[in-house]
């Protein structure tokens, strides 16, 4: 009964025209449907995300003591590169500004953090940081989602079970592909991310298999009946002919975040594309509806 009241929710909301934060198109710039993997890595953290307008940035956090590090190991962890530091006090400032690019309740910054300690003491610790920044995060309250500029997602290592049970939560999961036949509603799990390799063996060259174009396509519908955006990583991401074949077939078949290193490259990819793109970008917009705290029947809508 809760699933069918889930779909019935995301199929109303899908078909109502919403524009994102009730400001003009011919103003601003929706964020390219686009994933920062490793954003930590390029020469400005954030910034560089930002400015090439993606839609979701990815940062592995390790807990050393009572803060979080970005670090892709734990032997790289450097004095001052916190999550606090690195992403959170600068959001709030960026946030503040009068900017082209728009991330606000209607279309929230995705940030993803890959957590790569232990689950639950980790998550902990995430949980207490971001109760001093929730004046910009989405969250779910004992009444409510309530909607920000930022909505946390928690990668790698996830205790699921035990978000689930919180009544007050300002993070949210990022699932897997094996996650789509579970009754994991999009207010707990709005994202499902798995990895490329392990689903197909095409990587550009030559026509994608019929077999695995039709599964891409499928694993995408799943996702959007439930309520939820879908990406994948591990795809082909050197610059060249074979990268692009596979962006094509992802963004056709309706993947709402294209994973890479590359931010320019994405950038350009995507900006010659042009109205197609943004089409994209504005269907990976979460919606949420408020809720029953006993049934928690809410869907997120992608337009």
């Amino acid at each position: 009964m809760v699933r069918l009241i889930s779909n019935w929710l995301f199929l109303l909301l899908l078909f109502q025209p919403i524009v994102c934060g009730a400001v003009s198109k011919d103003t601003v710039t929706l964020p390219y449907p686009a994933h920062a993997h490793n954003d930590y890595m390029h020469e400005h953290p954030l910034f560089d995300a930002l400015e090439n307008g993606f839609r979701s940035i990815e940062a592995d956090v390790f807990t050393l003591g009572d803060s979080l590090y970005v670090a892709h190991d734990r032997k790289d962890i450097k004095p001052g590169r916190t999550l606090r530091a690195l992403y959170l006090e600068p959001l709030i400032e960026y946030i503040s500004e009068d900017r082209k690019i728009i991330y606000d309740s209607a279309c929230p910054l995705i940030l993803l953090i890959d957590n790569k300690d232990d689950g639950l003491t980790t998550y902990k610790l995430l949980d207490r940081i971001l109760n001093d920044f929730q004046e910009i995060l989405c969250f779910v309250s004992p009444e409510a989602y309530v909607r920000g500029s930022v909505m946390v997602v928690v990668s790698g290592n996830r205790p699921v079970e035990y978000m689930m049970k919180q009544t007050q939560r300002f993070a949210f999961v990022d699932g897997r592909i094996k996650d789509l036949t579970e009754e994991y509603p999009p207010l707990l799990m709005p994202l499902i991310s798995d990895r490329w390799t392990k689903y197909f063996s095409w990587k550009g060259k030559g026509d994608m298999p019929e077999k695995e174009r039709t599964q891409l396509r499928l694993y995408v519908q799943h996702a959007h009946e439930n309520g939820q955006l879908i990406r994948f990583w591990a795809t082909p991401d050197s610059s060249g002919k074979e990268r692009e074949a596979v962006w094509t077939v992802l963004l056709e078949a309706g993947v709402d975040l294209v994973n890479t290193d590359d931010l320019t490259g994405l950038r350009a990819f995507l900006s010659a594309r042009g109205d197609e793109s943004n089409e994209l970008a504005q269907r990976s917009i979460f919606t949420p509806v408020s809720f029953s705290d006993s049934s928690h029947s809410c869907a997120a809508s992608l337009r």
